[in-house]
């Protein structure tokens, strides 16, 4: 059976599903992304951070897996010297190993390639994540060393390319 993956652009509009998978996500995988469930619940909860959100990032992406939205991601544009960046990547558990990971990197990739091409694509990731770094070298990555993020995390690069 062939699985079926789309990607959904995501607006401020769309921060009622953008919350939901960022809770989830933050719940299911704490130790991985630099914000936590604590800071997003509660007084942080509100439409307008999460709308806020969307608006300050340049690409915000939900993945669907058979009609379920089942992963995330979204890149920052580049910035001066501050090259793109990858960030907020995360797949559910029944998205794993289906392919969503790898299709939200290509989109990332397609993104920053037709918009900004032959720009430094960077990302950090946690030092102990090792299903992600293999994921992120899959698509052309490289250990560039440790990232201003933290000292429990990588940075990874992709130098400008074309292709």
């Amino acid at each position: 059976m062939r699985i079926v993956i789309e990607t959904l652009i995501v607006s401020p509009d769309d921060w009622q599903l953008w919350r939901e998978l960022r809770l989830t996500a933050l719940a299911d995988a704490p130790g991985a992304f630099s914000s936590t469930l604590a800071e997003w619940s509660g007084a942080g909860d509100t439409e307008q951070r999460w709308r806020a959100r969307l608006e300050g990032v340049a690409l915000n992406l939900v993945l669907t897996c058979d009609g379920e939205a089942v992963g995330m991601v979204s890149a920052t544009a580049p910035d001066g010297d501050r090259p793109a960046e990858l960030i907020s990547m995360w797949v559910a558990p029944t998205g794993r190993g289906r392919g969503v990971g790898d299709e939200a990197v290509r989109q990332v990739l397609a993104w920053v390639r037709g918009n900004f091409p032959a720009t430094d694509i960077v990302l950090s990731v946690k030092t102990d994540n090792d299903y992600a770094i293999r994921l992120y070298g899959r698509h052309g990555f490289v250990d560039a060393g440790h990232s201003a993020d933290g000292s429990d995390e990588r940075l990874m690069c992709l130098w400008g390319f074309l292709s």
